[in-house]
């Protein structure tokens, strides 16, 4: 579906105002990006992590720069190739980003082969071995020598590089390893190219008790004379490549599913962006692979001895608790216990707050299986941006369906990375009689909410559920984010006009209590700082604080630098990327911002507004949202934002969940107005986040427990 024309204005909007504003105003969206994944490249220096958890974050950064260069990095070379002239908002051309990046990314893959080589010697002395090839005695190579023969040869198909053997295709993230041979019999030179199958794992877990481990790529190296006999081995090298695998969307598509099923087919073979080659790679082999795979986009690099920093995860599922942090069983809800596990029921007598990954999202799916079950509730209505590959909320749409229920799923297909999976859940839907609709073409569903229409007595009472992060049971695992229930009748009418606008282009004719964007979201935001700059200019104490993922809106910054100018205090908890300076004098010296980094993955958006007094207060506006602070999720997605105005949820949010990340010390890095990030010093009295709400209820869905206020630790700025 297009989006209705008398919204086609919107789109405008979209950075042209600031188009090469300058860099003395904004950090570049791409640089700091790249300073993000640093900063979680750092985890894996930290020594207060368990020695695989520093592992999982050296894999996460090698596969946060894969897809860095997959998506953003591609989207500027194609701009490149297409003459497009326009500016960042830091005022760099496209080629200017693209030198930056490149010599930044390979200053960050070199850090990532440091710190490889640190962890490696320190997994050694922890008896958890990554053998080098030259560390594979007699017995091990006997072993591996029948694994080789029998469990990898037969999947290897060897392809000479000659006149008759054109080059062939190499997938994306494909490992391949391109040999110089010599026959023996007249010294004939041969090349030969061997792409290791996508289904074979990195890495081959040798017997015994103590883990010891073998990179395939070695096994390939070490038994290539089995491969190819009658010939000796002149050199090696492994080299891996990315492809452009983003999806452009054509407004004129006639039928999106399908447009969508050939286009994740066309994504495979996008043309190289990056092409890896190992260390020490020769010369000749380096020529035919730049020749072959290099072309006039891709960026070169030698990338060190482990191709594919990402496959380390493999190692950090061995069985070592020792090595990984201490397990942790989140809580379900109290107040649902208290109502019998009725969710209806424990959500229609107040509203609901949970936080994940604390409190279980056992508790959302309870919430869908007892709709689903209900013969009272008539109708659901769900959007689906990330379901992930466990089945279980798709289960719960379906057996509504199956018992009779009207049940209609968003399913958004433009879910990067997620589209395939996304067609996969839409067809089994659609089969069990769930409406599926897929959204706007050129807009992207990203706001997260569920409704269940119920009869009660003479009438029905719609229940709702709005979350910060995706209906995805894994991630909810790891992700930070807030679940919010309510039965509140003005927010059920403004989820229903929402639905009707995704469904049939129904624009909303008055939203009472949620905004939506691209239809006024970035106008309340500007109100809501407008409001603070008044209070300021009269003498107040204006303030605001904000938690998100990225910061990257021109419009939303100037009227930020604008607050500040007027004396609000403004607090920022940015995880990844900010294009926002802060600390300047005359344009920001009353604007912090901080990124948290640690065991789980900040990702709720929260927003505080001081409403005439310094936060936190009681009478402070206080929000949670779908959207980042980008110009995409202002112009071209559908998102909410939904002020909390129970006082109980909204002390639980503010005073609990914001003071928190305010105050954490021990997993937070200060933005510096050079665009540097410092790690902050514990202090005298170090607090740790996360540690604080896996070991301290918080407020959310207490229930009773609230009557016992000694067990809520109170939390103040200053208090760490």
């Amino acid at each position: 579906m297009s989006r209705p024309a008398h919204l086609t204005r919107l789109a405008a909007r979209d950075d042209d105002p600031f188009d090469g504003a300058g860099g003395d105003r904004y950090f570049n969206r791409e640089l700091s990006w790249l300073a993000f994944n640093r900063r979680v490249l750092e985890e894996a220096c930290n020594t207060a992590h368990p020695l695989l958890e520093r592992l999982r974050f050296l894999s996460i950064s090698g596969s946060n720069l894969d897809e860095f260069f997959m998506v953003r990095v591609a989207g500027l070379k194609g701009q490149q190739k297409q003459d497009v002239d326009q500016r960042s908002a830091d005022g760099l051309t496209t080629t200017q980003q693209l030198a930056a990046i490149t010599a930044e990314a390979d200053r960050l893959m070199d850090s990532q082969q440091a710190v490889w080589g640190d962890l490696r010697v320190a997994l050694d002395e922890a008896s958890l071995f990554v053998l080098r090839r030259d560390a594979i005695d007699d017995e091990t190579s006997k072993w591996l020598e029948t694994h080789f023969l029998e469990q990898i040869f037969p999947t290897l198909t060897p392809q000479a590089l000659d006149p008759a053997h054109p080059f062939p295709f190499i997938p994306n993230r494909g490992l391949s390893v391109i040999f110089d041979l010599v026959r023996r019999s007249d010294d004939e030179p041969i090349r030969e190219l061997v792409m290791l199958p996508a289904s074979t794992p990195r890495f081959v877990r040798l017997p015994g008790e103590v883990a010891r481990y073998v990179a395939v790529e070695t096994i390939l190296k070490r038994f290539a004379p089995l491969l190819f006999p009658g010939y000796d081995v002149g050199g090696a090298a492994s080299f891996r490549v990315l492809r452009d695998s983003d999806i452009e969307i054509e407004e004129e598509a006639e039928d999106l599913v399908r447009y969508f099923a050939n286009a994740i087919k066309r994504r495979r073979r996008g043309r190289v962006i990056r092409l890896e080659l190992e260390t020490g790679i020769s010369d000749a082999l380096a020529a035919v692979l730049k020749e072959e795979l290099g072309g006039a986009d891709a960026i070169i690099t030698e990338s060190g001895n482990l191709l594919g920093i990402a496959d380390l995860s493999m190692l950090v599922d061995e069985g070592r608790p020792d090595l990984k942090f201490p397990p942790f069983t989140p809580r379900f809800p109290e107040r649902i216990r208290e109502f019998g596990g009725d969710c209806f029921a424990a959500i229609k007598s107040k509203d609901l707050v949970v936080q994940h990954p604390y409190e279980t999202f056992e508790v959302v799916l309870a919430f869908l299986k007892q709709a689903a079950n209900d013969p009272d509730v008539v109708a659901i209505k769900q959007t689906l941006y990330r379901a992930g590959k466990q089945p279980a909320v798709i289960n719960a749409l379906i057996a509504a369906a199956e018992a009779g229920k009207s049940v209609t799923a968003v399913v958004e297909l433009k879910a990067r990375f997620d589209e395939e999976q996304n067609l996969a859940w839409a067809s089994a839907l659609e089969r069990a009689g769930v409406q599926v609709i897929y959204g706007f073409i050129d807009w992207k569903t990203h706001a997260k909410v569920a409704m269940v229409v119920r009869r009660e007595g003479q009438g029905y009472r719609t229940y709702c559920h709005f979350g910060t992060g995706n209906y995805h049971p894994v991630t909810a695992r790891i992700y930070t984010d807030l679940s919010f229930f309510t039965a509140d009748p003005k927010i059920g009418s403004d989820a229903a006009q929402m639905f009707n606008y995704i469904t049939g282009y129904v624009e909303p004719s008055s939203m009472a209590r949620v905004s939506l964007s691209p239809r006024d979201l970035r106008d309340r935001l500007v109100d809501l700082i407008d409001t603070e700059i008044a209070t300021a200019k009269g003498g107040g104490p204006g303030a605001i604080w904000a938690k998100m993922n990225s910061l990257v809106d021109p419009a939303i910054i100037e009227k930020l630098y604008e607050a500040s100018a007027a004396g609000v205090k403004v607090e920022l908890i940015i995880r990844g990327i900010c294009c926002l300076r802060p600390g300047v004098e005359n344009m920001s010296e009353n604007i912090r911002v901080r990124s948290i980094v640690g065991r789980f993955l900040e990702h709720s958006r929260i927003w505080a507004f001081g409403n005439g007094a310094a936060l936190p207060n009681d009478g402070a506006a206080v929000f949670i949202s779908s959207a980042d602070w980008m110009p995409r999720n202002f112009d071209r997605r559908v998102e909410y934002m939904l002020p909390l105005l129970n006082p109980t949820v909204h002390d639980q949010v503010l005073d609990q969940v914001m003071v928190a990340n305010l105050i954490d010390t021990e997993q937070s890095w200060a933005l510096n107005p050079d665009g540097s990030y410092t790690r902050l010093s514990p202090g005298e009295r170090p607090f740790n986040l996360h540690r604080y709400f896996m070991t301290n209820p918080s407020l959310s869905g207490r229930g009773a427990a609230l009557d016992s206020p000694a067990q809520v630790p109170t939390l103040t700025i200053g208090s760490a």
